[in-house]
């Protein structure tokens, strides 16, 4: 044991048993219990950033008193991809904490898809020194399939080194399950190296045999559930099933109705993927416990599956309760039912207050990475596609998920022979762009429910090798739109009448 932590424990021992001051009192608080579900007044006397005892006539160097208000614990999304707020972890810490959020589960899969373990790394540097505990679980899938280019591969080899790092709990989703199931060697030697550590699932629409296939392989979670019944079914064989309420796909309110007294250990809240947009208008974590709260559920329960649930999936052993010898991640609500949060604590420090953050921010721009954006020359002919038959396939939408389906249609549009889009029915141009090594390699087809009438969109941002992709009435559009992704090296760019309107580098 260091000095330091010997210390510390005799600190909390002194101020457990009132022969020390604590540095901080939370006098008359309405403790939120996630181990009983109970709610009741206590005070709470913190030392050297942990909750050193629950009573009361604790003194303190600083007491406040939240008579009226409650307090529970900091807020866990269990597994969510940063990169998807296309923000750095030190802009993302500045919306999620002050909507309670205190520790994230990272899978740097898409920076990964992109840089390799150089994004891994910048990921893990940029998560010092910011009011927000951030552990990662390594990316299992680099490259995602072998379908699309990705900018680099990761090899159990590579993973290996990055699995010594404290912060790193173990394996990200494990999307590869036919690779599972065909116990194809490079996979198994992920999983083999990750023994010990937590595994993460990515089984959709997996069932019977090989279902138990998957599990017996040493996964321990999925996210990917839309039906309560296929939730049942992993939840019996074992798994911890993530709730997610991402931006695309949101499966709470169907998922809800399947939690109940016997099973809700094995169930707690993710994010997954959530937009800029949404973090600022709806908030993080806290927005899937109102949520729930709205939908009938206990609000003591909901905020169990926010905190203690993923905290003991991932042996976070000092997280997620109001308790002795927890880090004194605490929030302050006015109520239970809206969860208005008015003050959030970060190892016992106040670090925002009614949704502003009041910590100093640390600057990481200082760690730099290499441009990504890599291709060959581009020219409007190449999104030009060769009618070839009366009937053609199209990408049909899900709103609201990320799967798609197929579906055939009759009697391209057609000018000098090339096949256009066709807005009343809604088929629009798609393009996909190889834009690692500069290749050239371009992938052409169409799609139905995007609903765009007018102009292009395009994008770096592009699950999961991060390609450009474009969709569009217009070729020319869609040239001048992704012509301007590659002048601003990725991000986002929307074209119309041969202009480009608007980007986001």
């Amino acid at each position: 044991m260091f000095e330091s932590d010997k210390t510390n424990i005799e600190n909390l021992i002194l101020v457990a048993q009132k022969k020390e001051p604590a540095d901080l009192v939370l006098k008359n608080a309405k403790i939120v219990n996630v181990f009983t579900e109970e709610v009741y007044p206590a005070d709470i006397a913190i030392k050297d950033g942990t909750i050193a005892a629950l009573g009361s006539n604790y003194k303190g160097e600083a007491v406040i008193d939240l008579t009226g208000k409650f307090v529970c614990p900091g807020f866990i999304d269990g597994h969510l991809h940063v990169e998807s707020s296309m923000v750095p972890i030190p802009e993302f810490a500045k919306v999620v904490v002050p909507h309670g959020t205190t520790t994230i589960i990272i899978d740097p899969h898409e920076i990964a898809n992109v840089m390799g373990t150089t994004g891994i790394t910048y990921m893990l540097k940029t998560s010092k020194y910011n009011p927000l505990n951030v552990f990662m679980m390594l990316p299992s899938c680099v490259p995602a399939t072998p379908l699309e280019t990705a900018g680099a591969e990761l090899k159990a080899l590579d993973l290996f080194p990055l699995m010594q790092d404290k912060w790193v709990l173990g394996l990200g989703e494990m999307m590869n399950y036919p690779g599972v199931l065909a116990c194809q060697d490079e996979v198994l030697d992920k999983i083999k190296i990750s023994q010990g550590r937590i595994i993460d699932g990515h089984a959709p629409g997996i069932t019977g045999d090989e279902l138990n296939a998957y599990v017996a392989a040493g996964m321990r979670s999925d996210h990917e559930c839309t039906l309560p019944e296929e939730a049942l079914e992993k939840l019996r064989l074992g798994l911890y099933i993530m709730i997610r309420e991402g931006s695309t796909t949101k499966n709470l309110l169907d998922l809800l109705p399947l939690v109940n007294e016997q099973n809700i250990n094995q169930c707690f809240f993710v994010t997954d993927d959530r937009s800029p947009a949404e973090l600022m208008d709806e908030g993080h974590i806290d927005n899937m416990v109102r949520k729930a709260t709205a939908f009938g559920m206990r609000p003591s329960a909901a905020i169990r599956m926010a905190t203690i649930n993923p905290a003991r999936y991932f042996g976070l052993k000092y997280l997620g309760a109001i308790a002795p010898g927890y880090d004194a991640d605490m929030l302050v609500l006015k109520d239970l039912e809206k969860i208005t949060i008015e003050r959030v604590f970060k190892n016992g420090i106040c670090v925002a207050e009614n949704g502003i953050p009041i910590y100093q921010s640390i600057d990481h721009q200082k760690i730099m990475m290499r441009g990504s954006i890599n291709v060959k020359w581009i020219e409007r002919q190449h999104f030009q596609v060769k009618a070839l038959s009366n009937q053609f396939r199209v990408i049909q939408m899900i709103p609201e998920q990320i799967v798609t389906k197929e579906s055939i249609f009759d009697t391209p549009i057609c000018e000098n022979g090339y096949m256009v889009s066709d807005t009343k029915r809604d088929l629009l141009k798609l393009a996909v762009i190889e834009r690692h090594y500069g290749s050239g390699r371009t992938g052409l087809g169409f799609i139905k429910g995007f609903g765009l009438k007018k102009g292009a969109i395009a994008s770096t941002i592009a699950h999961d090798s991060h390609n450009i992709i474009a969709v569009g009435v217009t070729d020319e559009d869609i040239y001048q739109a992704v012509v301007q992704l590659v002048r601003q090296q990725g991000g986002l760019a929307v074209a119309a009448d041969g202009e480009v309107l608007g980007s986001l580098p």
